[in-house]
């Protein structure tokens, strides 16, 4: 299954993992950068129950944002390699 997965999304994934793991990589990064991707989805679904209350078309900007931020974020912590989960983290 995980393989299916990371050919599906593989165009998001295979930019992030050309290269070496950074030197400051550490496995805790990981669960970090999950945690941050489940606290987007959480603002993004917040934001378009908001959306919704209230009939602001200008709230689809932040639900795109956090949804497509908490989505990458997810994405390559599950399923990236530790290079794109250090290269998500800044190290070159």
């Amino acid at each position: 299954m995980k393989q299916l997965l990371r050919k599906l999304f593989g165009p998001i994934l295979k930019p992030l993992e050309a290269g070496e793991v950074g030197a400051n990589y550490k496995p805790s990064h990981r669960a970090i950068l999950n945690a941050v991707g489940v606290l987007c989805l959480i603002l993004a679904s917040v934001s378009f129950f908001l959306l919704i209350f209230t009939g602001e078309l200008g709230a689809l900007i932040p639900v795109f944002a956090f949804f497509s931020i908490g989505g990458v974020s997810l994405i390559v912590g599950t399923l990236g390699s530790d290079v794109a989960v250090s290269k998500m983290w800044g190290n070159r």
